[in-house]
């Protein structure tokens, strides 16, 4: 198969909301978990290269792309989509999360999804003495905005929140992308919840029994490196290794030998 090219499926997650995956590849299975505002189509250079050695899965997660959404929301039922793409892609199969992905892959794996092998970039969990205050008040707040109808302000706080320059921001909003991130905003609040209270789940984490490795970017604020330490303290089988010279939109081409090496041992 050509590692550009994918084919298309759904499968059914346990509360009967279809989601939408796309394979490509050949070899071993993998499942590639997106981060906040990204879709399958999002994971596609990364699960491109990777095609070479796996059969690489990548899907939209709830309420994205093709895939359905029902209320309420619950991280469990997120849990579940991820069980349903891993039964789809064979049983137990090796699982990279990126972002808050990676937060939802350690949770899967820690609730018993048959994960053989793990590989998690820079869940941003914060290690802060008011993290957990900053974070819990962003979530309400975008509750908030998204119960109001205003979407394109709680894609715009949750921009600023990571980051983004207002300047920036006022230039990507006249963008023609900018309507396609506003329908994902709705997903933003599932991203949080994900999170917990922002903090390093120390105890979800102990119960983590696969091998993981734990990757951040060298030319990430300090911040971000340090949780992925600490979640790397924190697993009981854990690697963590740094990437010279990448920030939290870490290179494909840099990214997929790292996890290809590991994911091969």
């Amino acid at each position: 198969m050509d590692n550009r090219s994918s084919t298309l499926s759904l499968t059914t997650s346990s509360d009967g909301t279809a989601i939408a995956c796309e394979q490509r590849g050949a070899g071993p299975a993998l499942v590639l978990v997106g981060g906040a505002l990204c879709t399958a189509a999002s994971d596609a250079p990364l699960a491109g290269l990777l095609a070479a050695d796996f059969t690489v899965y990548t899907y939209d997660r709830r309420g994205r792309g093709g895939s359905g959404d029902r209320a309420p929301y619950a991280v469990e039922r997120e849990i579940e989509d991820l069980a349903a793409v891993v039964a789809l892609a064979g049983g137990e199969v090796m699982v990279h999360g990126m972002s808050s992905g990676a937060a939802l892959a350690l949770r899967a794996a820690a609730a018993g999804v048959p994960v053989r092998r793990l590989s998690v970039y820079e869940p941003p969990y914060a290690t802060g003495p008011e993290a957990r205050t900053a974070h819990l008040a962003r979530t309400r707040r975008l509750r908030e905005l998204l119960a109001e109808g205003r979407a394109d302000d709680a894609l715009a706080e949750f921009l600023r929140a990571v980051g983004m320059p207002d300047e920036a921001l006022y230039g990507l909003r006249r963008l023609p992308v900018w309507a396609d991130m506003e329908k994902l905003a709705p997903t933003l609040v599932y991203d949080h919840e994900v999170l917990g209270d922002g903090t390093v789940p120390v105890d979800v984490l102990a119960s983590v029994t696969d091998r993981v490795l734990v990757v951040d970017g060298g030319a990430s604020p300090a911040p971000m490196r340090e949780a992925a330490r600490s979640v790397a303290t924190a697993l009981p089988r854990a690697r963590h290794r740094t990437l010279t010279g990448q920030t939290h939109e870490v290179a494909p081409h840099i990214l997929a030998p790292a996890l290809a090496a590991f994911l091969a041992e």
